[in-house]
């Protein structure tokens, strides 16, 4: 099978990835803000939408730079390394989907990538210094999330004491920004991995000579998550946006600020986050800034299940698919 081919079906999954990623995680974005009533679930996942596919033009590459360059050793990543990660992370979105799991794409796309370039050229081949970056990026901004919600919330609580009731109306109107906000983020991190994915796909198939993400790609990135999140995944939007605890405005708010700006920085650093991991925590954290005994617990127990399995599960899928694409191609 000829490069071209190779390629295509490359880009093909990718922007497959990305369409589910968007998919998935409308739900992060929007949840919140549905469930406490300030907009309605078309109206808030159009604007999501919208700010998904602007992100990316506005803060720049640095994630798509760290997914392309910093886990491998150069020559190990093979177009059929790329095909078979990018498999089996959009295998693992779609299962955990109809499970009705907000499990993180990110992760999958990480264990994806682990386990390809593991059985194609072995552990040794992965970098371990930028691996090393990336796991605690994605491992510790659950936890800012988390503090950062519960902060927020607190601060927010003693700003408003002594406050009447009309005090929600503002903070259901300043969900609007704060969604806005989220969104952005949330196009910039996640868009970039496909970005990354994309270029490097097209330097080991000899279609480009260095790693530098063309305007296509840019434009193909932030259409296909854009249009993932205008479908949005009503089943995971029910997970996050009621059965922690009951949400309203300002803990919608809370959670919204908080986790929008804790992506939107580590993105600028080039560090690859979950967003459905730090949107939960966040989420919790605003609860938890209020009373921790409201907070349903044990939702969260299920959602950590999912999570300490995605990367192991996506790791032995892209196994499975290296086997497949290399029996295949031979690439």
């Amino acid at each position: 099978m000829n490069s071209q081919i190779l390629l295509v079906i490359l880009i093909v999954l990718a922007l497959l990835f990305d369409f589910m990623n968007g998919f998935n995680d409308s739900a992060n974005v929007v949840a919140t803000i549905v469930a406490s009533r300030a907009m309605t679930p078309r109206a808030a996942l159009r604007i999501a939408a919208v700010a998904n596919f602007v992100g990316p033009f506005i803060f720049g590459v640095a994630v798509a730079r760290t997914i392309g360059e910093d886990f491998a050793e150069p020559g190990t990543m093979t177009a059929s390394v790329v095909i078979a990660a990018l498999g089996s992370a959009t295998l693992w979105n779609i299962i955990t989907w109809r499970l009705g799991i907000p499990s993180s794409s990110s992760h999958a796309l990480i264990g994806g990538i682990i386990g390809a370039v593991g059985i194609s050229a072995g552990v040794d081949a992965l970098r371990l210094k930028g691996l090393w970056v990336v796991l605690l990026a994605l491992f510790t901004s659950p936890l800012i999330g988390f503090l950062a919600g519960m902060v927020l919330m607190r601060l927010i609580l003693w700003m408003a004491r002594g406050a009447t009731p009309r005090v929600n109306v503002l903070f259901k109107f300043a969900q609007l920004p704060t969604a806005i906000i989220l969104s952005l983020s949330h196009g910039t991190n996640d868009a970039q991995k496909v970005m990354g994915m994309i270029t490097l796909g097209l330097v080991v198939t000899g279609h480009q000579a260095g790693f530098a993400v063309p305007f296509w790609v840019i434009f193909a990135s932030a259409a296909a998550i854009g249009l993932g999140t205008a479908a949005g995944g009503w089943s995971i939007i029910r997970t996050l946006g009621g059965k922690f605890y009951r949400i309203r405005s300002v803990h919608s708010f809370a959670s919204q600020l908080s986790s929008g700006l804790v992506i939107l920085i580590v993105s600028l650093l080039g560090g690859p986050v979950s967003t459905t991991q730090v949107v939960s925590s966040a989420i919790l954290g605003a609860g938890a800034g209020q009373r921790v005994s409201q907070v349903r617990w044990g939702v969260m127990g299920d959602i950590l299940t999912a999570w300490l399995l995605t990367l192991p599960a996506s790791a032995g899928l892209a196994i499975l698919f290296y086997w497949l694409v290399n029996s295949m191609t031979g690439a």
